[in-house]
């Protein structure tokens, strides 16, 4: 059934984005009636694909190295011309624009960007720093902006705000926000573009010719990251292309578009041809992101509070809210990079953060060993080898940490093995105790039907081999001066799926506390590719990589299948995705389901992350989406908090936060999730 695509939900405005494009149009050397052409035709393309803002390059209406030819007044007049042509072409499109030329005013003449939005010229932005060494002779020609505000001009038929002091903003659509600057403005030790973002300018955008040598496509990439980064802002960089004159210089016509240091499209280089980039930039996610960031704030006060130095130029630019689709690469697991080379990088970080917050506690505590339940599931797999790899640095005999199996009523022959196989090859100490026995006895004590023979398998059945498992772990470390290790992740702390207290929420030191369950699958098939283990410690990983995730708490069903964590509390792939986007970025729940769809709608579009299974590549659609929205949304609002509460400590590992009290996530034990349930019901459809 096709989707109802007028729905407020589909459609990027709702969502707080803006569609940005940086362009490179093949120039023609010295002619602006033929740039002016060259440009129409791009917006139009840009329109017709739903962009808010295109930006081109500096000098985009003469090109950029033209030399004295700068200084012609026929030259001038030919660009005022094409100005006033371009607005005319396009005053039926809704794309705004930022062109690049040179204006002559009161005797001197500035390289500047300009703004024109339906037919209208918004404003004109000089260019503050002109370089002047190497091939750059700008001082020959241009006068610079710096310190012109408040000004006026006429051009092209229109008066218009001139000066380095302004911003604009749509006053339909309060997330619209851009400033421009010029080349060199970026490279300067103070940006123009800084002061626009403290003055309230999501989007800032870079107007660039930039000749090309070796090396330079790097800086300008660490640059305009960085900026984005600094800044807190979207950064849309172009520079100069085809068709620019190569007298003495060449030109690659890259583009680059960042959102708060992440690279979300770049163009290909040295094309014969023009070439366009778009993206949708998620403003919503700036924004909070600011009113997170209390530093942002200060360097604003420190400047001055630039928003009372700038003017801000309004302009109505109706937008579209039905559905356009989305142009934008999502994660699919946002704690799992989908690089290979970014997924080895963070990968090693993640590992080796485990590895030295486990060092610091054994040396702190001064325990002698380390006891560590294995289940042959995934989580206490990855505690094990990272306690392995800890004890080695440490030169500390593998056999000094003790790993217990302990069977309970519903462990499987194949998770047990897989667990003995795992402490035989990694040479740790291995025991196993039999839970039920004592189990059977505590629920006799306590006149659980279970013990009079009803197959009654409710919490408390499940809880009491839970519980039963960590005592004898922390008896267990008392009697042999050691430290229970901690194996529950991050992804079960915000679900609440542990067991309070005497259960698996509770040990000496929580080392997955801070790694989801998305990325442990991934840091332990990274330490198989990086060779860490022999062959047969690698095969054990794999089998128990392939395994289902089960608590093994409830005997298997009359048809043998086992009990199934994902299929009870949802899949722990959506449960990661919701869990970034709400700690992390703080997005409303049904922007997180906008979200969540685009990247998970169509298990065929967009990369996956390297060695992800094929038959794992699952794909949901809206209402399964909003069901365990929904279900992650009361469990980490309402019934889970009072265990994050009370949490060991545990190393932060990602960037998207931790949960800890102590840290980066502080909240009532008794509060309520009202506020996301109702924010789902009234904005979905």
């Amino acid at each position: 059934m096709a989707r109802p695509k007028t729905h407020r939900f589909y459609s990027i405005h709702a969502q707080e984005m803006v569609r940005v494009a940086a362009t490179t149009p093949r120039a023609t050397v010295g002619d602006p009636a033929a740039n002016a052409q060259a440009a129409i035709d791009l917006a139009k393309k840009a329109a017709s694909n739903g962009v808010d803002l295109i930006v081109f390059p500096e000098l985009s209406l003469s090109s950029y190295a033209i030399d004295d030819l700068h200084m012609q007044a026929a030259q001038h007049g030919a660009t005022v011309a094409a100005i006033a042509r371009l607005a005319s072409a396009t005053a039926k499109l809704a794309t705004v624009m930022l062109v690049g030329a040179a204006i002559p005013r009161n005797g001197r003449l500035y390289n500047c960007a300009i703004a024109i939005a339906r037919g209208k010229i918004l404003g004109v932005v000089p260019k503050t720093f002109l370089p002047n060494y190497r091939e750059f002779y700008e001082k020959r020609w241009f006068a610079s902006g710096a310190g012109i505000t408040g000004m006026e001009i006429d051009l092209a038929g229109q008066r218009v705000p001139f000066g380095t002091d302004l911003i604009f903003a749509a006053s339909d659509l309060p997330h619209f926000v851009f400033h421009a600057e010029i080349c060199e403005d970026f490279w300067a030790p103070t940006p123009p573009s800084t002061n626009g973002a403290l003055a309230g300018a999501y989007i800032c955008c870079n107007l660039s010719a930039s000749p090309i040598n070796i090396g330079k496509a790097r800086d300008r990439e660490m640059l305009a990251s960085a900026q984005s980064s600094r800044a807190i802002c979207a950064y849309i960089f172009s520079a100069s292309g085809p068709g620019e004159s190569t007298n003495d210089l060449a030109w690659d016509g890259q583009s680059l578009i960042h959102e708060n240091g992440d690279l979300l499209k770049e163009s290909q280089r040295f094309r014969c041809e023009a070439d366009t980039i778009i993206a949708d930039i998620d403003v919503a996610r700036l924004r909070i992101e600011r009113m997170r960031n209390g530093t942002f704030n200060d360097a604003a006060r420190l400047a001055g509070d630039p928003e009372y130095d700038f003017r801000r130029i309004a302009f109505e630019h109706k937008p579209d809210f039905t559905d356009i689709g989305l142009q934008r690469d999502l994660r699919r697991f946002p704690f799992v990079p989908n690089t290979p080379e970014r997924l080895d990088a963070d990968c090693y970080e993640a590992f080796n953060i485990q590895v030295e917050g486990l060092m610091k506690r054994v040396e702190a505590s001064r325990v002698e060993r380390l006891v560590i339940g294995i289940s042959g599931g995934l989580d206490s797999t990855h505690a094990l080898i990272v306690a392995v790899k800890a004890f080695d640095r440490m030169k500390i005999p593998r056999d000094h940490i003790l790993g217990y199996t302990m069977p309970g009523f519903a462990t499987s022959e194949g998770t047990k093995a897989n667990a003995w196989k795992l402490m035989r090859a990694l040479g740790v100490a291995g025991d196993e105790i039999d839970i039920r026995p004592a189990a059977e006895r505590m629920l006799a004590d306590i006149g659980h039907p279970y013990a009079k023979g009803k197959k009654l398998y409710d919490v408390t059945f499940e809880n009491v081999q839970a519980g039963l498992r960590t005592d004898y772990l922390f008896r267990l470390a008392n009697q042999n001066n050691g430290l229970v290790v901690g194996t529950g992740d991050l992804s079960e702390l915000a679900l609440g799926w542990c067991t309070y207290g005497v259960g698996d929420q509770m040990s000496h030191y929580g080392v997955n506390a801070g790694v989801p369950k998305t990325l442990i699958q991934h840091l332990i098939r990274w330490t198989i590719a990086t060779d860490f283990w022999d062959l047969e410690t690698a095969r054990v990983l794999e089998a128990i990589l392939a395994t289902e995730i089960s608590p093994e708490l409830v005997p298997a069903g009359a048809d043998g299948t086992m009990q199934s964590t994902q299929d009870r509390i949802g899949p722990y792939e959506l449960h990661d995705f919701f869990l970034h986007y709400t700690v992390r970025q703080g997005q409303l729940p049904s922007k997180i389901a906008f979200l969540a769809w685009h990247a998970w709608k169509d298990a065929s579009n967009g990369r996956w992350p390297r060695g992800f299974p094929v038959k794992g590549r699952n794909a949901y659609d809206l209402p399964v989406i909003k069901k365990w929205l929904e279900e992650f949304l009361f469990r980490f609002f309402t019934t889970s908090q009072f265990k994050r509460t009370a949490m060991p400590n545990g190393p932060k590992v990602s960037s998207g936060g931790s949960l800890s009290p102590r840290g980066d996530w502080r909240a009532p034990s008794d509060g309520v999730a009202t506020v996301w349930l109702d924010e789902v019901k009234a904005n979905m459809p």
